[in-house]
């Protein structure tokens, strides 16, 4: 079985491995699937669950797309080749209530061909990170704990590198470095090597998928019962409009895929069902959402 074929097997057993807990957590919405077609070339399966008694609204999507490079490719994504292809699958999740954190995660694999076919580059990125809109220490610390778990098994020093990518990724540079939540873990571009090959990759890659429902069920099982207030939606929102920021202004996937002519509503899937954009607005301090952004502005150690 060719590479690229394994690495579609991989994801779709996650996309339906991971569809299946969330709906048992959920315990009220299914999935709806929607499959489509890139012109260019491939396409993918898009989950999504809405209006549940857990998910406000989120999706777990699989995609395997491939085309010619163009020249506003090689421009604007500084890549080089005749073709590519590229297969993946990514999560966001936004629970109705603000006791319970946001969630992403992506995982994927990326190739470029010569004029005659031939691999002339591959390379693996991916990751998971939690947007809580309160702070909970245990949930925090579990959620990291159960990704350096993982990492460990491969390489003792993938967690502090990748926890420290994370940081410096999702974030809101237009905000005083303000991060959209605590992070987790984040690679990109990691090419297979003796010490790391390409088998060795997607296990990896399969293995961080694994472990995102064991490292997220906790948090909707501790708060899946407790009452919220209107005050806590309406910080939830504020806290959701920084999430579209980083999405629309600076994250790669969302400019990558629009730059490619992916599909629109599995691309900007990722956005939050409401949100809200208040004219300078700032948390009281002294208060649970005031120690939420500072943490989010002060990356923290949760290991």
């Amino acid at each position: 079985m060719e590479i690229k074929e394994q690495w579609i097997n991989i994801v779709h057993q996650l996309q339906d491995s991971i569809c299946k807990g969330l709906e048992d957590a959920d315990g009220k919405a299914t999935f709806h699937e929607d499959n489509w077609e890139r012109e260019e070339g491939g396409g993918g399966r898009t989950r999504v669950i809405a209006h549940g008694g857990i998910f406000e609204k989120g999706g777990v999507n699989t995609s395997v797309v491939f085309g010619d490079v163009t020249d506003t490719m090689r421009a604007q994504l500084q890549i080089n080749g005749d073709t590519w292809f590229a297969c993946g699958i990514s999560c966001v999740l936004h629970p109705a209530s603000p006791l319970i954190p946001t969630v992403h995660f992506n995982y994927r694999m990326f190739e470029l061909y010569d004029a005659e076919g031939n691999v002339s580059d591959r390379w693996f990125g991916g990751g998971t990170d939690l947007t809580p809109y309160y702070l909970d220490n245990d949930i925090a610390s579990h959620f990291h704990q159960a990704y350096k778990n993982t990492c460990d098994a491969f390489d003792a020093g993938f967690y502090p590198l990748y926890k420290k990518n994370c940081d410096d990724y999702f974030v809101n540079t237009h905000r005083n470095m303000e991060r959209r939540g605590i992070g987790g873990i984040f690679y990109d571009h990691q090419r297979p090597s003796e010490k790391m090959d390409v088998q060795t990759w997607m296990k990896f890659g399969q293995a961080c998928g694994e472990t995102f429902l064991p490292a997220y069920l906790p948090a909707i099982e501790k708060y899946r019962d407790t009452a919220f207030t209107a005050e806590q939606k309406y910080w939830q929102e504020i806290r959701r409009g920084r999430y579209v920021e980083f999405n629309l202004v600076h994250d790669r996937g969302t400019i990558f895929g629009l730059r490619t002519n992916g599909r629109t509503e599995s691309i900007l899937m990722s956005l939050p069902p409401t949100v809200r954009f208040e004219y300078a607005y700032a948390p009281a301090e002294g208060t649970e959402e005031a120690r939420l952004q500072q943490v989010c502005l002060h990356p923290v150690d949760w290991v």
